[in-house]
């Protein structure tokens, strides 16, 4: 019996050890697919901008009348000028092809700016330029610039802790949340923690440290609870996949990202959509209750929670339309070719596309309805001077 119990050990060891070692070569191998994968990702080549000297060959001018356009292949021969990148300074003349049957082609004038992928060999030297697109960067920089500075001089001391929520909303989104969606935390999650963090640090940075901004972030919090609930239930119901969109869809061709949860995704992105609104109702209504008790101290705290929600169901129905006008503008060229091909409405209405983009509205919605009561309700006992 010794005998047995001591082989069944050495058996139970043995064995052991050989999963243990399996998980470790399996977690090795992950790994070493995963640094793969990376590695061939890295994009080789070097994106770099170009200044037009001149257009040595211009076919895009030519008549053709006899040339079918599914067939009216035309050329530039551009000669360049790089202006950033290890090579700047160098002359080269890259060749233009545009398929004239493509609604998006890009035709050249001199001085015109163009954005290059640049391919080096070993030694350093370009063995190939590849035309991306047309330089636009200034014209975008210059739209935010001047944007910035109106928000600065129209809102004052307000209007600069704007703008650094501004620039903190933006950089928590892209330099906290992506990359912990893209390294396999809960996107879910990982949105939600975002969204608190980003209403807190906002509201207390443009409204101030008051029992309004407590009240406002309370009823934010809570909306935003209620709008993740919704979506949660109905997308699961309506068993969405987060993988409508274009970009999804690219995403989830790409082998070390894999593991990601698009259906998630999707839910976090539509938590993120809706804040803003909810935000800027719970600090609408938060901030006209406080102003109506400091007029009037002797109010009730009934009719301060009335007049609460009277304010609350004036602004209702515009950020409602905010919303929904807002994710309809994205999608008006898809509502467009919807309609140019005659679809009818059933078939429309069970697209994981637009059943995504109406529930996204929905619980977007949602979240802002309810969280005008939630934020009256929460002011109302939460008052300066209770009566």
């Amino acid at each position: 019996m010794k005998k047995l119990l001591m082989i069944l050990m050495i058996l139970l060891l043995v064995t052991g050890s050989v999963f243990a070692t399996d998980a470790e070569e399996a977690d090795k191998l992950d790994q070493e697919l995963e640094d793969y994968y990376e590695d061939s990702m890295r994009p080789e080549y070097t994106a770099v901008k170009a200044r037009i000297i001149e257009i040595t060959l211009d076919e895009t001018k030519e008549e053709r009348p006899d040339v079918p356009l599914q067939s009216d292949r035309r050329y530039q021969h551009i000669k360049i000028e790089l202006i950033t990148g290890s090579h700047t300074g160098e002359v080269y003349t890259v060749q233009n092809i545009i398929e004239m049957i493509n609604p998006y082609k890009l035709i050249f004038e001199p001085e015109d700016k163009m954005l290059l992928r640049m391919f080096e060999d070993e030694d350093g030297q370009i063995y190939s330029l590849q035309i991306v697109e047309k330089v636009r960067e200034q014209y975008v920089y210059a739209a935010v610039l001047g944007f910035l500075i109106l928000l600065t001089v129209i809102g004052g001391k307000n209007g600069i802790k704007s703008v650094l929520s501004l620039i903190f909303t933006g950089g928590i989104i892209v330099l906290v949340l992506v990359p912990m969606i893209l390294n396999g935390y809960n996107p879910i999650l990982s949105s939600t923690f975002i969204c608190i963090v980003t209403t807190v640090v906002t509201l207390l940075l443009i409204v101030g440290r008051n029992k309004k901004t407590l009240s406002a972030i309370l009823g934010t919090v809570i909306g935003l609870m209620i709008a993740g609930f919704v979506v949660f239930v109905i997308g699961n119901g309506a068993q969405l996949t987060g993988l409508s969109g274009d970009e999804a869809q690219m995403l989830a061709y790409v082998p070390q990202k894999s593991f990601l949860d698009f259906k998630g995704i999707l839910y976090a992105g539509i938590l993120i959509g809706a804040l803003g609104a909810i935000m800027d109702v719970t600090v609408s209504v938060a901030s006209s209750m406080y102003e109506i008790e400091s007029v009037h101290p002797e109010i009730t705290t009934k009719e301060l929670i009335k007049s609460g929600l009277n304010v609350g169901r004036d602004i209702m129905g515009s950020m409602s339309n905010t919303l929904i006008l807002a994710y309809t503008g994205g999608a008006l060229h898809l509502m467009l070719l919807f309609n140019a091909f005659n679809m009818s409405f059933t078939e429309i209405i069970n697209m994981d596309m637009i059943a995504s983009e109406v529930i996204r509205a929905v619980a977007g919605s949602t979240g802002l309805i309810m969280a005008i009561p939630l934020t009256a309700i929460i002011s109302g006992f939460n008052r300066v001077k209770k009566v």
